[in-house]
């Protein structure tokens, strides 16, 4: 059951962009004059993707500093032509909007200012409701991306947010957006939570007013709040009855990547699948992987999706989904699903250089990397890593996944090293409490997760001596194991049983899956070990070479011949 939201903002669905129950309910609407909104001399601008922003006006705030009612031009223009998209239900030029346009504007003007206020642009778009939500969500994130915003503009963004998304739960949304545009918004929604988490944990330097804010504003942020948004979407979209009716052939959500080609909305079913994602992350933050696994769970990722079509999407999926099985010892699933999105990154980051989220691209795929030594040190398979993603795996982090099998002090300086910089940024949810003296707690649940990380690293180091000696013997009695050992039978007997528990986990189903590869049993006082053999793919093998063959084709058919 759902509970109940909070919102410090009340509204009502009005008559506009998006509502009606039908395309035609606001097409009988006039289109604002676009002429009449901007010159005649912007007007002749080819909009989108050809907007040529170094032939536009220059400049005209003329130094007077940052006047949140003053609109350039281009911006009047962009943000017309933006709303008139949106009516038309034209993707295309949305995405490209939003995507090229609103960044190449954001350089040329607001590289380290806000954007012009909504009160600013909204008569230019009849003071539509709904494209001013969508318009200061643009704001807000510019905002947080270009700038530090205040504890006032923080709450305000949290209001925008229940709002915009009370419109998609509660009205009848009739417009498509892009998938950027769905995903960016929950990404954001729940960059924003995490962000506002740690702020208020900072609490030694904060003013008076500050404080008597957070007092006031003491839902704004609410993890409850946050959960039960993300949860909304979910159940409201009924993406999980979508996907499985998918799966027996009655719908087509991937293969039209949510986008509705009958003349219906996207919006919500997007966001709803989108939320599952968002809901993963939460609780990764929150330090709850079971039950962040859990709600991605209607989501194959073993198989293409919708989540796959959004680059930043694909990343924050698998990076969560990896670390959250890191952290409930599944090693082996976190190892495959590393090894696939750092070989995805490998191969197609050149395509995505001159995107705004590249640099992040980069960090991610350096994170992923940090995670698999980890993963690799804890469960040496190194035969379920690609040869590519193997061979950069070695050159960043060769020399210190040598050391880590080590388990000394300097292997486990090593660990916390990777741990810290890899791991997702934790938080506190909880409020502090203002009677007491203010501290800072914004460490507090980073410092409790490598704990237990810590924790668990320390309890494999009797495991890896066992491991040695078990991979050289095919059996062996358990008296000159324990001599080997240096240990008494008893004390080996609770070695080995710890070996059997801490190479096994318990999958998302129940079930008991085994990370180790190579297994043993004791039969009266000896061991017999059984070493798995990976099955041998062919299958890449042979599309390398194939790959390689027509590189070689290619480069015979350009030379010319005499």
């Amino acid at each position: 059951m759902t509970k109940p939201y909070r919102s410090s903002l009340t509204f009502s669905i009005k008559s506009s962009l998006c509502f009606g129950s039908s395309i035609s309910d606001f097409q009988s609407s006039p289109i604002p004059d676009i002429q009449s909104a901007v010159p005649a001399t912007l007007y002749n601008q080819t909009m989108a993707t050809n907007y040529d922003y170094d032939d536009l006006m220059v400049d005209q705030r003329q130094d007077q500093g940052y006047d949140p009612n003053f609109s350039p031009d281009p911006v009047k223009s962009f943000v017309v032509h933006l709303y008139r998209h949106i009516r038309e239900k034209n993707v295309y030029e949305i995405h490209q909007m939003y995507e090229t346009s609103f960044q190449t504007l954001s350089e040329r003007y607001f590289k380290d200012a806000p954007w012009p206020s909504v009160d600013a642009v909204a008569h230019f778009v009849d003071n539509d409701h709904v494209f001013c939500l969508l318009y200061r969500e643009m704001w807000f994130r510019h905002l947080y991306a270009r700038l530090s915003p205040t504890l006032r503009q923080r709450i305000d963004s949290w209001d925008n947010y229940c709002s915009l998304f009370q419109v998609v739960l509660h009205g009848v949304v009739n417009m498509q957006l892009p998938n950027q545009w769905l995903w960016d918004m929950v990404d954001e929604f729940v960059y924003q939570f995490q962000s506002f988490c740690q702020y208020r944990a900072k609490m030694k330097n904060k003013t008076e007013q500050e404080i008597a804010l957070l007092k006031q504003h003491d839902q704004a942020w609410n993890v409850y709040g946050v959960l039960n948004f993300l949860q909304a979407l979910v159940e409201k979209s009924t993406i999980i009855q979508i996907l499985e009716q998918e799966k027996e052939g009655r719908e087509q959500f991937t293969a039209t990547d949510g986008y509705d080609y009958d003349g219906g909305s996207n919006v919500l079913k997007v966001l709803g699948y989108f939320s599952m994602v968002g809901l993963l992350r939460v609780h990764c933050l929150l330090g709850d992987y079971h039950t962040g696994l859990k709600r991605l769970q209607p989501i194959d990722i073993t198989q293409q999706g919708v989540y796959t079509s959004v680059i930043g999407s694909h990343i924050t999926t698998i990076y969560h989904y990896g670390f959250a099985n890191l952290m409930l010892r599944r090693y082996v699933e976190a190892i495959h699903e590393f090894n696939k999105i750092l070989l995805y990154i490998y191969k197609t980051k050149q395509y995505h250089q001159k995107s705004t989220q590249y640099e992040q691209i980069l960090k991610k795929n350096e994170q992923m990397y940090a995670l698999l030594a980890i993963c690799l040190s804890l469960c040496p398979q190194v035969n379920l890593v690609d040869e590519t993603v193997n061979s950069q795996l070695r050159e960043k982090y060769g020399e210190k996944m040598i050391r880590m099998q080590r388990f000394d002090d300097d292997a486990f300086a090593i660990y916390d090293e990777l741990f810290s910089y890899a791991c997702p940024k934790f938080i506190t949810p909880s409020a502090p409490s203002f009677e007491e003296p203010l501290v800072n707690y914004n460490q507090d649940a980073y410092r409790l997760q490598l704990k237990l990380f810590l924790y668990e690293v320390k309890q494999q180091q009797l495991l890896s001596g066992v491991r040695t000696f078990l991979k050289v013997y095919s059996s062996i009695s358990l008296a000159k194991l324990a001599n080997y050992m240096n240990v008494d039978e008893p004390t080996l007997r609770t070695i080995l049983m710890t070996y059997k528990h801490k190479t096994h986990a318990v999958d998302s189903e129940g079930k008991i899956i085994s990370n180790a590869d190579m297994e043993f049993y004791i039969d009266d006082d000896m061991i017999f070990v059984v070493e798995s053999k990976p099955v041998k793919l062919y299958g890449d093998s042979f599309l390398r070479q194939i790959l390689k063959l027509e590189g070689v084709i290619n480069d015979m058919d350009r030379i010319k011949l005499d």
